[in-house]
């Protein structure tokens, strides 16, 4: 990888980590458009719904028109509970968060999920070394700083935004087990399009789909699945053929600092205390995890 990055002129070598952080940046808008959403009377089902079927639907055309290639056989069956169970757990949690808890508060728990990949890990027989142990000890202390000093904000707000970095890291290491895949682009598709059906069987039982009460609404909804979804997964993509993952890693870190101050200026939600503190040493766990000779990467991200 470095070998590679070598022959790259200086325009090109910079292309990669510039698209790693564009990504990072359209993934840290979601929740303000989320939010932007439920203020005009959209339900968390009937937004997660139309995030995945429109995502599903702007990937579909794509991985057709390039013929990329499918994934087969078993690999196709674990994508699509990947997407069914893990990805829509993952973000019904995260979503249905943002209902009890500030936009930043929930995206700092979400940058949990790679210390809990690595705890989950060492479960199953994988050694636990400094590094490891370090960063789990970092991500913990930020965990009981956020959560100890946000008491106004609801428990269950935390404990959902809790559950998304759970599940997610569950999601990971099923993705990560996976040992024949298509393209990355196919297996977004196949992801979002099972994730889509999921939230769908989900609306059709709570009474039907809940559309936004204006434009502003439908334009929030747009924004997630076009810029959030295919825009943010494209570039991250993109960003990865021309960096290695752990550059990558170290430039994901951004997108909860990204949804902390947009949060700020768009929803006038307060930078807290414990958000800077506890916000810091979370992100100071990933970053020591990014040390190690195989670092997390993320199949879709959020």
């Amino acid at each position: 990888m470095t070998s590679r990055a070598s022959t790259l002129n200086p325009g090109h070598s910079l292309l990669g980590p510039m698209q790693i952080l564009l990504s990072a940046v359209a993934f840290g808008a979601m929740a303000i458009f989320a939010k932007q959403a439920y203020a005009d009377g959209v339900s968390t089902s009937s937004l997660l719904f139309l995030r995945f079927f429109c995502a599903g639907m702007l990937l579909l055309p794509w991985v057709v028109l390039r013929r990329l290639p499918w994934p087969r056989g078993r690999s196709l069956l674990t994508l699509i509970a990947m997407g069914a169970i893990g990805y829509a757990g993952m973000s019904a949690c995260y979503f249905t968060a943002l209902h009890y808890a500030s936009a930043g508060t929930v995206a700092l728990l979400l940058y949990l999920f790679p210390v809990i990949v690595i705890a989950l890990s060492s479960l199953l027989g994988e050694p636990l070394t400094r590094i490891r142990l370090t960063a789990l000890l970092l991500a913990l202390s930020g965990l009981v700083i956020t959560i100890g000093l946000e008491w106004s904000t609801s428990l269950y707000g935390l404990a959902l935004g809790l559950g998304s970095a759970f599940i997610y890291a569950l999601y990971i290491l099923a993705g990560s087990r996976l040992t024949q895949r298509g393209h990355p682009l196919s297996s977004a598709c196949v992801v979002t399009l099972s994730a889509s059906l999921c939230n769908g069987i989900v609306v059709s039982l709570q009474g039907g789909l809940q559309l936004p009460a204006s434009s502003s609404g439908m334009l929030a909804i747009a924004l997630i699945a076009l810029i959030s979804t295919v825009i943010a997964i494209a570039l991250f993509l993109a960003g990865l053929e021309k960096t290695d993952a752990t550059q990558a890693s170290l430039l994901s870190t951004v997108e909860p600092v990204v949804t902390v101050l947009l949060a700020a200026v768009f929803l006038h939600e307060a930078i807290t205390l414990s958000q800077v503190i506890g916000g810091a040493l979370i992100l100071a766990a990933v970053l020591v995890i990014s040390k190690e000779r195989k670092p997390l990467e993320t199949a879709l991200h959020d």
